[in-house]
Order: C-alpha cells, then sequence, then structure tokens
C-alpha cells in the first residue's frame, strides 16, 4: 500500500512539477514571440487612466516594447476593431463590464487566460478567456464633511434617504456611473438589474425635500462646496480626493448596506498585428506587478484579495472589508434593457419631484 501511496504521490509530484514547467516555457516562449513583434497598441489605456503608465514603462523596460495608445469609448473601441480588421491598428482595448460580451458576440476578440486565471472571480471573467476584468469599480460615497456641520457623514443609503443630506448622482442619461449609482440603491433596497423601483422610490423622496443636486460630482463641482455626497465610482471618488486641495476635508466610503461592482477588462484584438505583445499585456496587467500599477492609480486589482500591496499602495485603497455587500450584475441583459429605459423613468419619477 505504501509503494502504491508513493508511486501516486511520485506521480502527482511529476505531473505538477511538469505543468509548472510548461506554464513557465509557455511564458518565455511568448516573451520571445512579444519582443520579436517589439510594439504593442492600445485603446481605450492613456497613461493618466488607472495608472496604465507604469505598466507601459514596466513593459518598455523589460521586454522592449513600443506603445501608443488613442483614447475613445468602448463601443468606439469595438468599432474600431470591426472596421479595421485588414489593417489593424489597436492590438488590444480596455472597455467597461457589460462590453466584453458585446465585443465577443462582435467576433473581434482573441482568447488569453493569465496564469493567475484562478485567481480571477468567476463572474468577472469569461470562460474561454475573451475577456476578464482588471480591475474593479463599486459604487461610492464622498462626502464633503465641511458641509456637513458636524452631523456624520453618511455610511448606507438608508442613511441617505434618512438624513439631510443633499445628493449628487449626475445624469443617469449620460453617465454610466450615474445610471449604475440607481442601481446600486436599487440592490441595497431589495431591487434588482429589471426592478430598479426602490432606488426611483428613494430618490424621488429625496427630490421632495429639495435634496437631489443636479450638479455632477465633479472636482470643480466639489472645490465649489456645490456637492455634500456624490455618488461615483470608487476609484474617481479616491482620485478626487487625492487632487483635492484639502484631501482630509473628504471621505469615501463604500454604502454598508450594499452596492454594485463592476469594472473594466481588457479585449485583445482579433485582427492585431502585435498578437502576441497583447498576450503578454495582458499576463503582465494580472501579474503583481500590473495589478499594483492598477493600485496605483487608485483603481481595485481584481486580484486585491490575493496581494500583498507596499503599504503606501493599500493605502491609496479602500479596505477590503468595505466590499463584504457589493453585488456583481448578474443579469446583464436585463440591466442593458433597464439602463435604456432608465432616462424617462428618471424624468417621469424623480426629477418631476424637484422643488
Amino acid at each position: 500500500m505504501k509503494q502504491l501511496f508513493l508511486a501516486s504521490l511520485l506521480g502527482s509530484t511529476i505531473a505538477m512539477c511538469t505543468a509548472a514547467m510548461a506554464a513557465d516555457t509557455d511564458l518565455k516562449t511568448l516573451e520571445a514571440a512579444a519582443k520579436a513583434e517589439g510594439a504593442v497598441n492600445s485603446v481605450g489605456m492613456p497613461d493618466d487612466w488607472a495608472n496604465w503608465k507604469g505598466t507601459w514603462d514596466d513593459l518598455a523596460k523589460t521586454y522592449g516594447l513600443k506603445h501608443i495608445d488613442t483614447d475613445m469609448s468602448s463601443a468606439q473601441e469595438i468599432a474600431k476593431f470591426a472596421a479595421e480588421k485588414d489593417n489593424a491598428s489597436a492590438d488590444i482595448g480596455d472597455v467597461g463590464a457589460a462590453f466584453g460580451p458585446i465585443a465577443v458576440k462582435q467576433g473581434v476578440t482573441q482568447p488569453y487566460k493569465p496564469s493567475t486565471w484562478a485567481q480571477v472571480p468567476d463572474w468577472a471573467k469569461d470562460k474561454d478567456g475573451n475577456w476578464a476584468l482588471a480591475y474593479t469599480g463599486t459604487i461610492a460615497f464622498i462626502v464633503n464633511k465641511k458641509l456637513l456641520h458636524g452631523s456624520e457623514a453618511p455610511k448606507s443609503w438608508a442613511d441617505l434617504k434618512t438624513g439631510k443630506y443633499k445628493v449628487s448622482i449626475g445624469d443617469v442619461s449620460t453617465a454610466a456611473q450615474a445610471a449604475n449609482g440607481v442601481l446600486a440603491a436599487a440592490l441595497a433596497n431589495g431591487g434588482d438589474e429589471k426592478n430598479i423601483q426602490p432606488a426611483l422610490l428613494m430618490f424621488a423622496e429625496i427630490a421632495k425635500q429639495g435634496r437631489l443636486s443636479l450638479a455632477n460630482p465633479t472636482i470643480a463641482t466639489m472645490e465649489k462646496g456645490e456637492v455634500e455626497v456624490g455618488v461615483v465610482w470608487d476609484f474617481n471618488g479616491l482620485s478626487y480626493k487625492a487632487k483635492m486641495a484639502n484631501p482630509d476635508d473628504y471621505v469615501v466610503l463604500i454604502p454598508s448596506d450594499g452596492s454594485v461592482i463592476s469594472g473594466y477588462t481588457t479585449i485583445i484584438n482579433k485582427y492585431a498585428k502585435h498578437p502576441n505583445a497583447a498576450k503578454l499585456t495582458r499576463e503582465y496587467i494580472f501579474s503583481d506587478a500590473g495589478q499594483t500599477n492598477l493600485a496605483r492609480g487608485n483603481a481595485r486589482p481584481i486580484r486585491a484579495e490575493h496581494l500583498t500591496l507596499p503599504a503606501e499602495v493599500q493605502a491609496k485603497l479602500l479596505p477590503n472589508e468595505q466590499y463584504k455587500k457589493v453585488t456583481p450584475i448578474k443579469d446583464a441583459e436585463a440591466w442593458e434593457k433597464t439602463s435604456k429605459a432608465l432616462p424617462q423613468k428618471w424624468q417621469e419619477e424623480v426629477i418631476i419631484n424637484m422643488q
């Protein structure tokens, strides 16, 4: 029996070593092929967004990859991949979570699963490797404490509902952040992607009380004192706070009674001229170093719970425990339909109540 056990153990060990060697060999092959291509061209991944600059600098220094980016929206990126298939100018793009499946449906992606694939939650990746969120956005509050006149900062949607805070969510007809803010409020109040009525009722009540501000929560409006509580993506809130003249006047937090978590995914162009460089870029983005780069840009890495970030980088993010009650979008098709109907519902059920 012992001999059988030892043989089994030895077989398992050899298999694991062989798998590790194969992965290592595959990565070295990928690195060599990427170096031979010599460049990676991106869309929607500018230097100043989520600290992409750190990753481009690392890829240039480590692998000699030259890089250019053209900033554009998620929809524009997918359209560009499709339009330029015979002469692709882009190798990789970064799109909102909802656009990953759209890009796959349009047939413009090619798969690649990075070596840290197992540490990416199932909800945040395509099973075939066509897309995977590298960093997340969760709807948060940014609060100007100086405008609260001694009141405590709201820690939940329930606090917003019963308090005297003036709330700024932005334009739900044009901003994905604002629309997701409505969904987050719905989820915290028993709604879902098909039923945002709980959120509409809450914001209608806030509007009736004269507490709904039409100011868009931005650095400019907050610095002018026009925003008491802004509903924003966590990475935006943290970036705004860091850039304020007096950062200590502001607090950013995830509402404790629930929120929605989404994020951004790379898509590798099916027609890329530098496909190996694009795959190596995704590999690097999901590595500890690449994930740390994103955190330096206030974006919460998808592998946050598997990383030990430098103390000064961890300080840029909210604590992991604040994310215990966040919910990913479970029915993307239903949410797409609901979000298209949201602007009219918002006008008819919320704005009409403004004093």
